[in-house]
């Protein structure tokens, strides 16, 4: 998919969101990145992930297993792999090459053949606990949150992302925070809000078991324990209409820009207030013209 719309665009930056850290080998994930980068002349965002267990070991069999350390090392992989050193890196989790005593000995430092289009590409994260969080605002050009609530990012981020920026190298310039949501603006949009309610539960309810959902944990620090324990219990009781009816008005209103073009303006103000420096959006119109035109009606209210 990032392929074809390096084909089909010019200027649009083109950004995975996201690639789950566990299905592909580090090095695969930086030439992938790579490649894309050179078919779109230098557009390339790599959003990485580290997904959950449900998903990881559920569809991708393979054991998930320390998310953090394997990420951290997958990023110094990338860079490594960018700026075309021949690669060299004994970590906890990733060895490169492969210990003789773990294979036929064969193995021996290698670099990319092609040259990159350039030696260094941003690399998105996406995280939600505060650990995650801290590491992207350490070693990431950008971290990616979702159902973001602006009023709430400080409480629930504050810290982590003060952490992480603590250790942060200053060639990696700012932080950039790129997030979003549904939008539809407009006097008579308001009952789109009906329609972010079930993805909302899929995410709170159904994205991961009992005890580890980080959707869940994340509705809870928002502070909406009883409202997320609800929806969970019904949604993985197979109840997904009930589930997406208790899922607060409130939240969906916060984490979105749907309503008129006025409101849609101070929501698109707050996200701004809260540090969000790129707003992704999910025009909720049926058609291309209309995805279009909410588009440029969401720039025009950003000024």
């Amino acid at each position: 998919l990032m392929g074809y719309l390096a084909a089909i665009t010019e200027t649009v930056q083109i950004g995975s969101g996201i690639l789950p850290i566990y299905t592909r080998t580090p090095t695969l994930l930086a030439m992938t990145a790579a490649g894309i980068d050179l078919l779109s002349a230098g557009r390339c965002i790599l959003g990485l992930g580290a997904s959950g267990p449900q998903v990881i070991e559920g569809f991708h069999g393979v054991p998930y297993d320390a998310p953090l350390q394997r990420t951290r090392e997958i990023v110094e992989i990338c860079r490594q792999v960018w700026r075309r050193d021949r690669l060299d890196h004994q970590g906890k989790k990733y060895s490169v090459p492969l210990p003789a005593d773990q294979g036929t000995g064969l193995g021996k430092p290698l670099k990319l053949i092609n040259t990159p289009v350039r030696d260094r590409i941003p690399v998105m994260l996406a995280a939600l606990g505060p650990k995650n969080v801290e590491l992207a605002a350490e070693i990431a050009e950008a971290w990616e949150p979702i159902f973001f609530v602006p009023e709430k990012a400080g409480s629930v981020w504050g810290d982590s992302l003060a952490a992480g920026k603590a250790k942060r190298d200053p060639a990696l310039g700012d932080l950039q925070v790129i997030t979003g949501g549904p939008v539809a603006s407009g006097d008579d949009v308001e009952p789109l809000l009906e329609f972010v309610r079930p993805a909302l539960a899929l995410y709170i309810g159904g994205m991961g078991a009992r005890g580890k959902n980080f959707y869940n944990d994340l509705a809870v620090r928002y502070g909406y324990e009883a409202e997320a324990k609800k929806i969970q219990d019904l949604y993985l009781d197979g109840k997904k209409d009930e589930a997406a009816a208790e899922v607060p008005l409130e939240l969906v209103k916060a984490s979105s820009l749907i309503g008129p073009e006025s409101y849609v303006a101070e929501r698109i103000a707050a996200f701004g207030e809260a540090g969000v420096t790129t707003l992704m959006l999910q025009p909720l119109d049926g058609s291309r013209e209309g995805r279009l035109r909410t588009v440029e009606t969401t720039k025009r209210l950003a000024g």
